[in-house]
């Protein structure tokens, strides 16, 4: 599994698209039958609760992409503290599984693991 993250708009769409992925086979904010799931951010904080139960079906998708939400500005709410906690716990575990953990910095593939 490659996990793709960054900041928002920084270019992780477009980079995976880059390695021959179209959009059927990208799901959008949910896990599908789709090979990369984008916007884990999205999926993560309908119900954070829930996060560490996706570990085991995002591990087996070739390509999970996240935005970075540890830095920046803390969350006025405490359900978007909460999300935010989640996708990171959850994005640390998929990165040490990982075979690749790509960052994107102005639209740059940084290669990290």
């Amino acid at each position: 599994m490659i996990l793709v993250i960054g900041g928002a708009a920084s270019g992780k769409l477009d980079y995976v698209k880059s390695l021959g992925y179209s959009d059927s086979s990208i799901s959008d904010g949910f896990i599908g039958e789709e090979p990369v799931v984008y916007n884990l951010q999205a999926l993560v904080a309908k119900d954070p609760e829930k996060a560490p139960g996706y570990y085991d079906e995002l591990v087996g998708k070739e390509i999970v992409i996240c935005d970075e939400v540890g830095s920046g500005i803390i969350p006025a709410t405490r359900e978007m503290r909460d999300a935010r906690e989640a996708t990171g716990r959850l994005c640390n575990r998929l990165a040490i599984s990982a075979d690749s953990v790509i960052r994107l910095v102005s639209g740059i593939p940084v290669k990290i693991k």
